[in-house]
């Protein structure tokens, strides 16, 4: 169980580039068998990933999600929270915000505005590939095009289905990195639309973001562009704790 949470915190400290199998065992000590039973036993149980293209390993979906018990009560949410609150009330709409968790973002709280009919196409806890969704799209953009490259050759399948084939990906992209907003419309789930922005850190690398959405008839494009303007003023104007 100790070498299994050992394994766990080696690969969290590599999450963005990953880790090879030489590296787990040089930073953990332990043998070469031993790390690599342990290593296919988290990937059986989604607590680990592997790529297949460079053999690296990273922390898997479960890992994350198991995680989202203390995310929900982090520094974020409460940083955030009241933002969230003037942008659901302003808007009508539903405002989610979602953490950038490796290849994927995890939805960590949502505001519900008083428009009566409600979206419920993300809830929280739920994780997507990073820009399957507005707000991952936003933090997608922000990327360095070798990164976004790779997610998009590993996850090519998620990114299909969501109706973002290769040249939607490559317009959506293009587009959100021109406006510094993402919009989709009818595309990830059908009858919903939305506009994200993404959360940058200290360093300017986007790890988090903002999103709001409602049913595709309150989502055309003049509508889009002023939730967008709205979205830039309230997160220009800071959290109020971040």
């Amino acid at each position: 169980m100790r070498r299994s949470l050992l394994v766990l915190r080696v690969l969290g400290r590599h999450q963005e580039e990953g880790i090879s199998v030489t590296d787990v065992i040089a930073q953990t000590q332990l043998e070469r068998s031993t790390a690599h039973r342990l290593l296919t036993c988290l990937v059986e149980e989604r607590f680990a990933e592997r790529d297949p293209l460079t053999r690296r390993y990273r922390l898997g979906i479960d890992a994350m999600q198991m995680g989202l018990a203390s995310l929900r009560r982090a520094p974020l949410v409460a940083s955030y929270q009241p933002l969230m609150q003037r942008l659901a009330r302003t808007s009508g709409d539903t405002v989610y915000l979602l953490v950038r968790q490796g290849d994927y973002t995890i939805c960590l709280h949502r505001e519900d505005g008083p428009y009566p009919v409600k979206v419920f196409s993300t809830r929280v806890g739920d994780a997507r590939v990073l820009g399957v969704g507005v707000g991952g799209m936003a933090i997608l953009a922000g990327l360095a095009d070798e990164d976004v490259q790779r997610i998009h050759a590993q996850h090519q399948a998620a990114f299909d289905a969501a109706g973002l084939g290769d040249a939607a990906f490559r317009r959506t992209i293009a587009r959100t990195r021109r406006s510094g907003c993402a919009e989709m419309l009818d595309t990830v789930t059908p009858g919903v639309g939305g506009v994200g922005m993404a959360i940058a850190n200290a360093e300017g690398a986007p790890f988090a973001a903002i999103s709001i959405a409602s049913i595709q008839p309150r989502m055309q494009a003049p509508r889009r562009a002023e939730l967008a303007a709205l979205l830039a003023r309230e997160l220009s104007a800071g959290s109020g704790g971040c």
